[in-house]
């Protein structure tokens, strides 16, 4: 349902994000050739204010356009029949990583924004997953491969792209720089006009766009033009807190950063109205929550945090940062949320967790999962030296065990943290290969020397359906992970914007008390992150007596609402007063 707007709002509106941006000079003719280009008139709609595009039906699954392939067939199709025939209705969106031709690090090395790898198929294929699925696309809107088009106009001096890239020099002082790599920042590169040096945040396969020069922010809204009209409905801005650069500041987080995600929304929300901006800002919290800025920047923001912190409790079986973590989170405003994951094409960040973690439990985390496989990237900084930055490691593995070592109850740890992940505030997304339990990939590790290729697993069609159909671990997670989807979909409870309380039984149950906006149903979920049995008092709970009570897991009824509930090691319920 969306309400007329005023035109004269929309402009105004973009009047003052573009003067903020580039200066009141430059506004007038810059929201000219945007309005121009996404064709905004008087008869222009925009959304309704504070719309969820969301309910507690909503599943999303990340993955790469070729995580499960089946030579000759496009790897694009082969993923639409496997979400088709083993997914649907459990699956509602997709993530689908970068899909266009690249240099370096699985596509986040762009080489043309405007095309598909040939490798994974055509359009038309990203276009027949978006009309089944809510389809995300990442716009890598921070930097490009230096194969790309645009970078050899760079070194050139000629062409679209000749003045799209950040330059500093080696004497300016950049030690207030944040990094998330250890590689030199500047990248000497020899042009027409002599030698330059290019701002490199993540690689120097991966050089950093000039948005202090607007023609990049054209070139760019063009670019989610194109994406929106070929069926992308959630827009990923990868490493947007990095995204402009002040000499003497730390180049993150910076306040025309915030107003080009403003702008964006902007201009998505009107041009699509059920469009979504997602950041992807891979720091710690409270600079993640700033990117809901007033409900006028991120519709979703990630919710970072969440997986080195459910690492840590599974590991610790201690569970109170946890719950302070979850007591210190605001609620989404109406219109925006959280994107709760636990497992990524990345690995685990551990930037989050700083300042909730000591880091001796850092340490001691990066030690453990160490210990079961996992390999450690790391960060510069300012000082010189180096710290843990993310964990590489499958999630099945890294829950191998706890800090005591590894131990018989992978399986069940591993289907807590996602039953943990499935009730809380927000939309729930799954790694591909945390449904069913994909191990570390040494040998893809091995043949690419990259510590992310660890959990990055290529299945092969018949391989991957002999896992999950045949009597495997693979298949025990995947059918156990789609029931605990079936019971979340239907939990009004379990809407992502649906109230949440954090309860405090012990630090072995983590527990928290979710209501539907109608109060109709509550939830009191409870999760046993321990070894041992855990045993609750009921009373604690307060469950109102004249409601009938039941374990929506189990099916098992609660009968005396005065007595106790035994928790096996890592069990799971989820106690509720109505729902299926």
């Amino acid at each position: 349902m969306t309400n007329q707007t005023d035109f004269g709002l929309l402009t105004a509106t973009l009047d003052s994000q573009l003067s903020f941006i580039y200066g009141e000079a430059r506004a007038l003719e810059l929201r000219e050739r945007i309005v121009s280009l996404f064709g905004f008139n008087d008869t222009t709609f925009g959304p309704e204010p504070f719309s969820n595009h969301w309910d507690q039906s909503d599943i999303w699954m990340i993955t790469y356009g070729d995580s499960v392939q089946r030579a000759p067939d496009p790897p694009l199709q082969v993923l639409k029949e496997f979400l088709d025939t083993r997914l649907q209705g459990a699956i509602s969106g997709v993530h689908i990583l970068p899909f266009c031709p690249y240099s370096s690090d699985d596509g986040f090395a762009v080489i043309n924004y405007v095309e598909i790898n040939p490798a994974l198929g055509e359009w038309e294929d990203i276009e027949a997953i978006s009309r089944n699925y809510s389809l995300m696309a990442d716009c890598v809107i921070n930097h490009c491969s230096s194969r790309s088009l645009w970078f050899e106009n760079f070194k050139k001096g000629e062409g679209v792209g000749a003045d799209f890239f950040y330059e500093a020099s080696p004497e300016d002082d950049l030690t207030a720089v944040v990094r998330p790599r250890t590689s030199p920042l500047l990248r000497p590169t020899e042009t027409a006009s002599g030698l330059k040096h290019v701002w490199c945040t993540f690689s120097h396969d991966q050089v950093d766009f000039d948005f202090g020069n607007p023609s990049v922010l054209l070139e760019f809204l063009s670019i989610i033009k194109l994406y929106l009209d070929r069926g992308v409905r959630i827009l990923r801005l990868d490493a947007i807190a990095f995204l402009w650069k002040e000499l003497g500041s730390n180049c993150l987080n910076l306040p025309q950063t915030h107003e080009i995600v403003r702008l964006i929304r902007t201009v998505c929300e009107h041009y699509r109205g059920d469009s979504v901006i997602i950041t992807e800002t891979n720091i710690p919290n409270r600079e993640n929550l700033s990117y809901f800025g007033n409900a006028n920047e991120a519709h979703i923001v990630y919710n970072f945090s969440l997986p080195p912190l459910l690492l840590h409790s599974l590991l610790s079986e201690d569970c109170s940062h946890l719950k302070t973590w979850l007591m210190s989170m605001p609620p989404a405003q109406h219109g925006t949320t959280y994107l709760n994951f636990i497992a990524s094409h990345d690995g685990i960040g551990l930037r989050p967790a700083e300042g909730l973690l000591s880091d001796e439990e850092l340490s001691q985390l990066v030690t453990s999962v160490e210990s079961f496989g996992a390999k450690i990237s790391w960060r510069a900084l300012e000082d010189g030296g180096n710290r843990p930055y993310e964990l590489n490691v499958s999630l099945f593995d890294a829950l191998r065990g706890t800090h005591q070592g590894e131990d018989e109850f992978a399986v069940p740890r591993f289907l807590c943290a996602h039953a943990i992940m499935l009730a809380l505030e927000g939309i729930p997304a799954f790694y591909i290969h945390s449904l069913f339990g994909t191990r570390n990939d040494y040998k893809r590790l091995e043949n690419t020397s990259h510590n992310r290729a660890i959990n990055r697993h290529q299945w092969q069609w018949d391989e991957l359906q002999t896992a999950i159909t045949d009597d495997t671990t693979h298949r025990q997670i995947f059918e156990a992970l789609q029931r605990l989807i079936r019971v979340r979909k239907a939990q009004p409870a379990f809407h992502p914007n649906a109230t949440q309380y954090t309860l405090h039984i012990n630090d072995q149950v983590f527990s928290f008390w979710r209501q539907s906006a109608d109060r109709r149903q509550s939830i009191f979920a409870l999760h046993n992150i321990s070894r041992q049995e855990q045993t609750v008092s009921l009373t604690e709970l307060n469950l109102i007596g004249t409601d009938a009570w039941f374990d929506l897991l189990s099916g098992i009824a609660i009968e005396d609402l005065r007595g106790t509930l035994s928790l096996a090691p890592y069990q799971c319920v989820w106690i509720s007063n109505s729902g299926l």
